[in-house]
């Protein structure tokens, strides 16, 4: 399976030790939304769509990639950039 990558890697600080994670493919944004995500809301949902219709070609990558920031932003997480 080829992966689709969503441009620049987002990472992520997951826990509160300053551990990370980067994003770097849809896929891996799908995993994370599915098995590895704090909370269950509307964001996460949004996303979670969002990822599935990126990956069917029927929305484009970059408003996946949006929409999965804004539910890490939802969920509590942070960017590493701004750690």
């Amino acid at each position: 399976m080829i992966e689709i990558s969503w441009g620049k890697p987002l990472t992520l600080v997951v826990t509160e030790s300053g551990d990370t994670q980067k994003i770097s493919t849809i896929e891996q944004a799908k995993y994370w939304l599915r098995k590895r995500w704090p909370v269950v809301d509307d964001a996460r949902q949004r996303a979670l769509a969002a990822v599935e219709s990126a990956m069917e070609c029927m929305l484009p990558v970059q408003v996946a990639r949006k929409a999965f920031e804004n539910a890490a932003q939802s969920a509590g997480f942070r960017t590493a950039d701004l750690a």
